[in-house]
């Protein structure tokens, strides 16, 4: 019979764990909740909490409601979001992440140095362009702030200015140092040149730990949303370590041809995913080892 582990570091970071709980006190309390977009980038997840009264909301519907509460979750909200909620007696529950908040005030603090905004330095967020924290980000400048997904796309940034990088907090720690390097090897001389890496290490530290679960087991079923950022990263991180990694967002996933032969099977996931999720995998795959 095959040996099922479910990875103790894999489930919600701490920015999730307390969106998710301030959600479900007010749930307890009223029934009803509106969300400015998903709470996680978790379907599953999203429909629970739907069931229970969480209703998601669009920033276009945002401005069309006056006098509800709404839960901003973990990602962030550009200030505009806070002014709206100000001119429609909307009572804000903050769930922004600590460590994006604080990137969003460093950002706020760089952009505004000078007095001036109109004369504010280069801003550059390495980060998913569309991505809910980013637009928070950018948000602190203005709008003015330049997005990288990646480093081809360096050749935005302007050589000739000062340049102040940022990082989204769920990206590749690898990479952007690859992005500093580069821009170190380009920019002109005598213009300044600041980066702050300001990746979560609850993400950035969960990759040597996932590597070495996912080298320990012969399969790896990694369980996450389509639209989690960090899920990308850490299947990538599997996947590298372990080439018998597979990508699911449910048990219903699950090709039973992955398991044949395979006695240690391990699941892990996305800061995203919920522990009760990779449960339902496990189970799944008890019984489909069970048949065989």
């Amino acid at each position: 019979m095959a040996t099922i582990e479910i990875d103790n570091g894999s489930g919600f970071c701490f920015g999730v764990t307390t969106a998710i709980r301030k959600a479900e006190e007010e749930l307890g309390r009223t029934g009803h909740l509106y969300c400015l977009g998903d709470i996680v980038h978790n379907t599953a997840e999203v429909d629970r909490l739907a069931s229970r009264g969480l209703e998601t909301i669009t920033h276009e519907q945002l401005e069309q409601l006056h006098d509800v509460k709404v839960l901003l979750r973990a990602h962030g909200e550009p200030p505009e979001t806070y002014e709206t909620a100000r001119r429609n007696r909307i009572e804000i529950i903050d769930a922004t992440c600590p460590v994006v908040l604080k990137l969003q005030q460093r950002i706020h603090a760089t952009h505004n140095a000078s007095g001036d905004t109109t004369q504010a330095p280069q801003i550059v967020i390495y980060g998913k362009r569309g991505h809910a924290e980013v637009l928070g980000l950018v948000g602190q400048t203005q709008g003015r702030a330049t997005v990288i997904e990646n480093i081809d796309e360096i050749d935005k940034i302007d050589y000739s200015r000062d340049i102040y990088l940022y990082s989204q907090t769920t990206k590749s720690v690898q990479e952007f140092s690859h992005i500093v390097e580069e821009i170190k090897r380009r920019v002109h001389d005598g213009v300044t040149f600041k980066s702050y890496d300001t990746i979560c290490r609850s993400v950035a530290n969960r990759i040597p730990q996932i590597r070495e679960f996912a080298a320990q087991h012969e399969l790896i079923l990694f369980v996450s949303g389509a639209k989690s950022s960090n899920g990308r990263i850490l299947f990538a991180e599997c996947l590298d370590a372990n080439p018998e990694s597979h990508l699911i967002s449910s048990e219903s996933d699950i090709d039973p041809s992955w398991l044949t032969g395979k006695e240690r099977i391990g699941i892990c996931g996305a800061t995203s995913t919920p522990r009760w999720l990779m449960q339902r995998v496990s189970d799944a795959v008890q019984q489909l080892t069970t048949k065989e």
